[in-house]
């Protein structure tokens, strides 16, 4: 009976990984306190939608990081893939494509540089690391061979609409003819990053392919052993996550409202820092969807009062950097017991 009674204890103290997304949580909120004591307009509501803009495409990479970490990968091409979808987009749209369709194939085009990804890894036996540095390369130098390194702009006012965009936005207009904004609404980038989220977290909690993820990243020969097609499982995760890299970037070249080959470039850093600060263990087989979120906040929010109070840019990367090595060192902690 003492037994029986132990084990029903136990059945609810929170695992590692949730104690992890606690105390990212309990950070967020932190700072949150912090830069709201330091600067009264941070708890305005044009800066949290500011915050919300900021934070949507980096959360939107994080959510195919996290379930390629979450197999023991790692996908270093992110930010090039962002780019190339981007431009792959804007010169479909110039040639006369309408946006909706041109912004499929940015997002196919994603998806494929994640297929290839995938391929490599599991079929040439090339290391993550590795291949998605290649693949990083690659799509950088095909998005500025293809643009000549220069801007595509004047893609019209619908190129705009997604990141520009915001839901119950309410706006009067004045006696002197000029509109004036009564509530911004809530912006489009912010609702299909948690439309992701939500979609990313049914899939690794509810679905087989996440189940064979999990398992894959905890014991790649016990998952073999056991029925799962190790190599269709890794290949799915790199194509997600080059997938969701191509509608971050119709996300950010939307907001821009021009397509820049060169942009995207350190975001494949902000993309693992967020996973990791939120709970995804670099030695795979421990993740989440709602930690990664976290994760992308707290860099968002980071970044967001740093520049409030006046901070360096390059005063910023340190400060992050130091943060993510802290990340890193308490899952190596987490890993040890």
């Amino acid at each position: 009976m003492p037994d029986t009674t132990k084990k029903q204890k136990l059945r609810f103290l929170p695992t590692g990984s949730a104690l992890h997304r606690l105390s990212a949580l309990l950070t967020l909120l932190l700072l949150i306190g912090v830069f709201a004591f330091t600067s009264p307009a941070f708890l305005s509501v044009n800066n949290g939608l500011t915050v919300l803009l900021q934070t949507s495409v980096i959360g939107l990479l994080a959510i195919g990081m996290t379930m390629v970490i979450i197999t023991g990968g790692i996908d270093l091409s992110v930010g090039s893939v962002l780019a190339l979808s981007g431009v792959i987009a804007g010169l479909l749209i110039k040639a006369g494509l309408p946006v909706a369709p041109a912004m499929v194939m940015g997002v196919v085009t994603g998806g494929v540089c994640g297929l290839m990804n995938g391929l490599i890894i599991t079929k040439m036996r090339i290391t993550p690391f590795v291949a998605t540095l290649g693949m990083m390369m690659i799509a950088r130098g095909i998005a500025l061979q293809l643009t000549g390194a220069a801007p595509i702009s004047r893609l019209g006012e619908a190129f705009g609409w997604l990141g520009n965009g915001a839901l119950f936005r309410l706006v009067e207009m004045q006696d002197n003819g000029f509109p004036r904004v009564i509530f911004p609404g809530i912006p489009y980038p912010a609702i299909l990053l948690v439309i992701m989220a939500i979609l990313g977290a049914y899939l690794l909690q509810r679905r087989q392919i996440g189940r064979h993820i999990f398992s894959v990243g905890s014991n790649e020969e016990a998952a073999r052993l056991s029925g799962v097609n190790v190599d269709r499982t890794n290949i799915w995760a790199y194509t997600a996550s080059g997938a969701l890299a191509g509608l971050a970037g119709m996300v950010l070249m939307s907001r821009l409202v021009t397509v820049q080959p060169n942009e995207g470039v350190m975001y494949e850093l902000d993309a693992i820092a967020a996973s990791v600060i939120g709970g995804a263990s670099l030695m795979g087989g421990v993740g989440s969807i709602s930690g990664s979120m976290i994760g992308a906040f707290i860099i968002g929010v980071l970044r967001n009062g740093l520049n409030m109070a006046g901070t360096s840019a390059f005063i910023q990367q340190i400060i992050i950097g130091i943060v993510v090595i802290g990340a890193v060192y308490i899952d190596q902690i987490r890993n040890r017991k």
